[in-house]
């Protein structure tokens, strides 16, 4: 098992967006520095708990500023960006990465920025926009001929050489192209089967782990779908994670700090607008009103001391069936950074060693030792 981290960026709404920018920059040196594997960087244009709408503004600071540590948007919202533009953004920047870049998609699932941009997300156009997206910027990564795209949503064209000179050039820095990652939230997730069907890694968002197995149902229905043979060992789990030197302290700085109150203010409410609530029960019976950041600390989160954390991670890892890296959603504790610092240290020095050993088989491995 490896760790990573996940970040909206989170902040509450009273943090200048200059600051929250510098918070994160911090904990990405942090993260590089402790010798994490990756973090991703997410989009979105009008939640002010989750104010970033330019992943690549903040990632490309971080790699300038980090060694080891790869960095990618997660995602970045496709039905909001014209695929040739974008593509060639991505692979900028992944030459600038020198090859750190994963490159994170996704379909957008907030109302209000389906309403900014025109996206008829009730339909499920923005999801039929994402793939169609992808497809294109796949095409201009990898094929060397000139083409017309002329799909439901987008007009694309690649040109060939004009005045002998003139012709699109830029392509990734890493061949074919960075490692793609989607995130899937609801159940029968759309966007885990699309990571099933085209191999891309799937990242499931923090929810009841009883709930998250079947997250991998969808992975493995994607890749029936084109005859792939998925490996749990790219599956990317984000939960809420925070380590202290005992359980008592971890609740108190989860719960009763900037983790509790962003999930109590916003996330919550959030999810409840649309009865997403059922998705951390760890039982269908329990009434939404039952379902507090206390109800999540005790069920969804893993928090305490160094040994309860790596307890809590080899349950959930056997309870869902294997998974290869835990995401820490990322939180801000400017008012607090010695505490989220110290939880990312003691994950990253006390807690891997007990949870090393955690490796997804590959099915052809238990195929041949059946």
């Amino acid at each position: 098992m490896e760790f990573g981290y996940f970040a909206m960026p989170s902040h509450p709404p009273e943090r200048g967006l200059k600051e929250g920018h510098d918070w994160d920059l911090q904990v990405l040196r942090w993260l590089d520095e402790m010798g994490f594997t990756e973090a991703w960087i997410g989009e979105h244009h009008t939640a002010p708990w989750e104010p970033h709408p330019s992943p690549d503004l903040l990632i490309a600071q971080a790699l300038l500023q980090t060694k080891r540590l790869r960095i990618g948007p997660g995602g970045f919202l496709l039905p909001y960006h014209h695929p040739a533009e974008l593509a060639n953004r991505v692979a900028m920047l992944d030459h600038l990465s020198e090859g750190r870049l994963n490159f994170g998609v996704a379909a957008s699932g907030l109302p209000s920025d389906w309403a900014m941009f025109n996206v008829d997300g009730m339909s499920g156009a923005n999801r039929d926009m994402t793939r169609e997206a992808l497809d294109i910027i796949l095409r201009l990564w990898t094929e060397d001929e000139p083409f017309h795209h002329e799909g439901k949503f987008w007009k694309v064209d690649k040109p060939g050489t004009m005045f002998g000179f003139l012709k699109p050039h830029i392509k990734p820095f890493q061949k074919p192209h960075p490692p793609i990652g989607v995130a899937g939230l609801s159940k029968n997730s759309d966007t885990l089967k699309l990571a099933g069907e085209k191999g891309f890694l799937p990242l499931s968002l923090n929810l009841n782990p009883a709930y998250v197995s079947s997250h991998w149902d969808s992975v493995e229905a994607g890749a029936r779908k084109s005859g792939r043979t998925p490996w749990r060992g790219d599956w990317r789990l984000v939960r809420e994670v925070l380590v202290a030197e005992t359980d008592e302290e971890a609740w108190r700085m989860s719960v009763g700090s900037h983790m509790g109150r962003m999930m109590g203010e916003y996330f919550l409410q959030l999810l409840a607008q649309f009865g997403f609530k059922d998705y951390l029960k760890h039982d269908p019976s329990v009434p939404d009103s039952d379902v507090t950041v206390e109800y999540c600390a005790k069920h969804n989160w893993i928090v305490g001391s160094p040994s309860t954390v790596a307890e809590k991670l080899e349950r959930i890892y056997h309870e869902v069936g294997g998974f290869g890296q835990l995401l820490v959603f990322g939180f801000d504790y400017m008012e607090s950074a010695e505490a989220w610092k110290t939880s990312l240290g003691l994950l990253q020095n006390e807690v891997l060693p007990k949870v090393k050993h955690l490796v997804p088989q590959r099915q052809a491995a238990l195929a041949a030792a059946q």
